[in-house]
């Protein structure tokens, strides 16, 4: 856990959350910004501060299984999927996460 990280202290309740679902590996829950009617954001409980600083491929396997299972907990069937890497990629929290975005057609390019 990084002591300063926003997610680590979600992970140890530090902050509350409104979480979706929980595993020894991965927590799931509701973005406070939310982009879409259902914006989900999927973490490691250990502290990764980017995909690209992953060499866990296991853990990345759990954030994917994670994101499914919590869309099929919510009986979501069509959602997007979306990781940035960096901050000139959209990443402002330096904890790998991913979002699950759903409840209204997605166009693509985003606009």
């Amino acid at each position: 856990m990084a002591a300063d990280c926003l997610f680590c202290k979600i992970v140890s309740g530090e902050i509350p959350a409104n979480k979706v679902l929980s595993t020894d590996r991965v927590t799931v829950f509701r973005d406070i910004s939310p982009q879409a009617p259902t914006h989900l954001l999927v973490i490691p409980n250990t502290h990764t501060p980017s995909v690209r600083e992953t060499t866990d491929s296991a853990l990345l396997a759990d954030v994917f299984a994670g994101a499914r299972d919590a869309a099929d907990a919510l009986g979501l069937s069509d959602y997007r999927l979306v990781v940035n890497n960096g901050a000139e990629a959209g990443q402002t929290v330096f904890h790998l996460h991913m979002h699950v975005l759903a409840g209204r057609p997605l166009d693509w390019p985003p606009g």
